[in-house]
C-alpha cells in the first residue's frame, strides 16, 4: 500500500532537498528533517492504523535512501551495536527515521564528529551519548564537550551504579566538561563511590583533594632523582600528593561497594596503577597465589631492596604490597563469585576474603609523617 498523495509528495520533496538527518515523533505524527538550512517538518496524514503507516513511511525513506523498501534490518541489532557497520553508508543510515539505526550509526568506528552531530539530533538519548564518547574523532571534536554536558546533566537520573560510573568515566575525560563541573561531581561522590570509580578510571594521576607533600615524598624526589628504574619511578609517583589521593580513593570505593561491576572494575583499575611492578603481565591468578609469588620476589629485586632499604625502611616493604596489587584481576574474585548475582551486603560479605587483605596493602602504602 501506498502513502496517501500528500504526504508521498512533500516527502519526495523533503528528499530532494538532500537532509542530513531524519526523526520521526511518532506520538505527534510528525516526521523532522536537519537540512543545511535548518529543520524541516512533515506533519504525517496517515489513512490507516499509525504503526502500519509509520512502517509505510520508512519502507519509502528506505527505497530512496538505500534501493531496498525493506527499511533498517532491525533484527541486525546486536550486531550493529558491536560497531560492525560499513562504514561507507552511514550517513544514509541517519535518514531512515528508523532510532536503531542511529545506535548503529552511534556505535559504528568510522564515526565522525559531524556524523555524531546528525546523529545526535536525529536521536538525543543518554546511551547514545556514552557511545558517541567512546570514539576518539567524537571526544576530541566540537561534539564532545556537548555530549559530555547532555551527560552531567542527565546523571542524576541514572539509578544504576554501573551506568553511574561509566558515566562519570566519559565525562571526565580532558577537555570534555570544566573544572566547576568536575568540582561538583567529586562533591556528590561522597555519597555514591560509582561516581568515585569513574574517577580512578579516568583521572588517577590528577585526583581533587589532594593533600600537601609529605616530607619523605620530597626526601624521595632528591634522592632518587635520576633513577629512572621503572618501579623506582613508580614509588616515586605513589609517594607524591596525586598518589596518595589515588590510594585514599581506591580505599572508598572498596570500603562498601554495592555491585560485582564496582568490585572488579575498581580492583582492574588499581593493578593498571601498578602495572610497572609487573612487566611481564597480569595473569589469572588468586589471591593465595599472589600472595605465595610474593615468598621470592624480594630475591629478584635484591639490588633495589637494598638501595630502598638504606634510604628508609618503609618504602623497601612497599614493594612487597605494590606487586601483589599489580596482579588483581578477576582470578582473585572467581572463587567467590562464580555464577553469583549477590549484590549490596551480601556481595560483600562474599568478597571479604579478598577485598579486607586488598584494603589492608593500600592502608600500609599510605605516608603518616
Amino acid at each position: 500500500m501506498e502513502l496517501s498523495s500528500e504526504d508521498a509528495l512533500r516527502l519526495n520533496v523533503l528528499l530532494a532537498n538532500k537532509p542530513d538527518a531524519i526523526r520521526i515523533h511518532e506520538s505527534t505524527m510528525t516526521l523532522y528533517a536537519l537540512t543545511d538550512k535548518g529543520e524541516m517538518q512533515v506533519q504525517l496524514t496517515p489513512d490507516c492504523n499509525d504503526d502500519r503507516y509509520l512502517k509505510r513511511v520508512r519502507e519509502m525513506l528506505s527505497g530512496h535512501v538505500l534501493g531496498s523498501p525493506g527499511g533498517y534490518p532491525v533484527y541486525l541489532q546486536r550486531w550493529t551495536r558491536m560497531g560492525q557497520m560499513r562504514e561507507d553508508n552511514l550517513d544514509q543510515l541517519l535518514l531512515l527515521g528508523e532510532p536503531e539505526a542511529v545506535v548503529a550509526v552511534s556505535c559504528a568506528a568510522g564515526l565522525t564528529d559531524e556524523l555524531a552531530r546528525r546523529a545526535w539530533w536525529a536521536m538525543d538519548d543518554a546511551d547514545n551519548a556514552r557511545r558517541m564518547l567512546a570514539n576518539e574523532a567524537v571526544r576530541s571534536g566540537d561534539m564532545g564537550p556537548v555530549l559530555a554536558d547532555y551527560l552531567v546533566e542527565h546523571l542524576p537520573f541514572e539509578s544504576e551504579p554501573d551506568v553511574q560510573m561509566t558515566t562519570v568515566a566519559f565525562v571526565l575525560q580532558p577537555g570534555l566538561i570544566s573544572d566547576e563541573a568536575k568540582q561538583d561531581l567529586w562533591k556528590k561522590s561522597r555519597r555514591k563511590n560509582s561516581y568515585l570509580v569513574g574517577f580512578l578510571e579516568s583521572c588517577p594521576n590528577d585526583l581533587p583533594g589532594q593533600g600537601d607533600a609529605s616530607d619523605l615524598y620530597r626526601r624521595f624526589v632528591e634522592h632518587f632523582d635520576n633513577d629512572d628504574n621503572a618501579v623506582v619511578v613508580q614509588l616515586k609517583k605513589l609517594l607524591s600528593p596525586q598518589g596518595q589521593a589515588f590510594l585514599h580513593t581506591a580505599e572508598a570505593v572498596l570500603a562498601k561497594p554495592s555491585t560485582q561491576e564496582i568490585v572488579t572494575r575498581s580492583i582492574d583499575i588499581i593493578a593498571r596503577y601498578f602495572a610497572p611492578l609487573r612487566p611481564e603481565g597480569v595473569e589469572d591468578l588468586t589471591l593465595e597465589q599472589l600472595t605465595g609469588e610474593l615468598e621470592s620476589y624480594p630475591d629478584e629485586q635484591q639490588s633495589l631492596f637494598a638501595k630502598l632499604t638504606e634510604f628508609d625502611d618503609r618504602t623497601a616493604g612497599w614493594l612487597t604490597s605494590m606487586r601483589l596489587l599489580s596482579g588483581l584481576g578477576y582470578g582473585v574474585l572467581r572463587p567467590m563469585l562464580r555464577d553469583s548475582t549477590a549484590i549490596g551486603s551480601l556481595m560483600r560479605r562474599k568478597v571479604e576474603p579478598v577485598l579486607n587483605p586488598v584494603k589492608e596493602h593500600l592502608k600500609q602504602l599510605r605516608v603518616e609523617d
